[in-house]
């Protein structure tokens, strides 16, 4: 029987975060098929029985993002059944994922850190991921106490994300203005909205361009200011316009690859390591792909000097102009 509550959407940051619930509530790991039956934002729109190929497809795009996010996700092979994808088990070493051993803190700390715990534990498990829990239990799947502990680290929502998915609801033109890299000023576009999609961490709205008359993805983040619903309606026809979208992200993604350097042993090293489609090649040196080349920039820039971008020589250049900058606000001198 289809859960009534399926025609509302979960929220993106709902769904990864009872996915990850799920599973480091158990050592064994759970199967893909008692994933998508049994967890948040997947049982809504799984069918028993049926096709869940689209569901499958998100499953794969929401392993990569919590990899991104430094989750240490395991895929247990059963030692019975070698080259069966089918019984491939998911799950997350409780150990890999606690603090490390030389981090410590005062009594003081330790206090203020039992209260937020109280307060985390009356919220953290929402009546939905009980009941995914209880079934999950039902399953003769064991959950490990407790399964507290984890705060969430997901990406917020675009400002423009629900004045979005209104217009895309009502089939209905809309306006903001959009920031180009490389561009002064934003500038105006008024676009039907076709599809909401995340790839690699981020949301793009996929739509008809109204002033080229031709498809375009926009990237949420770069839409500058509000968005504005306008009363004009718009007769194109949607249907397969997100596995487009992501089909389009997927080949630039693709053909776009970056090599860069890590220092041993750092948080730049242990996070890109873990990014979907990472190479560790021969001499040590990192192979990344991505989409867009300042988000990567952005990225890289964070982790200061753990990273040297070998190539490209324009990313390279992009992340030295990040980091001149971050030296020039705070008054300092580049070497």
């Amino acid at each position: 029987m289809t859960d009534a509550r399926a025609a509302s959407p979960v929220p993106v940051e709902e769904r990864l975060f009872s996915l990850v619930l799920a599973l480091l509530a158990t050592e064994a790991g759970l199967t893909k098929n008692e994933i998508l039956s049994t967890v948040q934002g997947y049982r809504q729109r799984y069918a028993f029985g049926g096709d869940n190929a689209s569901l499958e497809r998100q499953f794969e795009r929401d392993k990569d993002d919590i990899r991104e996010l430094g989750v240490p996700l395991e895929t247990v092979e059963p030692l019975d059944e070698s080259g069966n994808n089918h019984n491939l088990r998911y799950r997350i070493p409780k150990g890999a994922y606690d603090l490390p051993a030389d981090i410590s803190f005062s009594p003081e700390e330790i206090a203020l850190l039992n209260l937020a715990a109280m307060a985390w534990r009356e919220g953290s498990l929402s009546r939905e991921s009980r009941h995914a829990l209880l079934k999950l239990q039902s399953l003769g799947v064991e959950s490990i106490e407790p399964v507290l502990g984890y705060a969430p680290r997901i990406r917020t929502r675009d400002a423009a994300f629900d004045p979005l998915t209104d217009a895309l609801g009502r089939r209905v033109l809309v306006r903001f203005a959009y920031l180009k890299p490389g561009d002064l000023s934003p500038r105006e576009r008024t676009v039907a909205p076709l599809a909401l999609v995340q790839h690699e961490g981020r949301w793009h709205v996929q739509g008809i361009d109204q002033d080229a008359l031709a498809p375009r993805t926009f990237l949420l983040s770069r839409i500058v200011g509000p968005v504005t619903r306008t009363r004009t309606p718009f007769e194109t026809d949607a249907r397969g316009s997100a596995e487009t979208a992501l089909t389009q992200l997927d080949a630039i993604w693709a053909a776009n690859t970056a090599v860069v350097r890590a220092r041993a042993g750092s948080d730049a090293q242990t996070r890109l390591v873990n990014r979907r489609g990472s190479i560790r090649n021969a001499d040590g040196d990192l192979t990344l792909h991505f989409t867009d080349l300042h988000l990567l920039a952005d990225e890289l820039a964070g982790f200061g000097p753990e990273v040297f971008v070998v190539s490209p020589s324009d990313l390279r250049v992009a992340v030295r102009r990040r980091l001149e900058l971050t030296l020039a606000t705070h008054g300092g001198t580049v070497r």
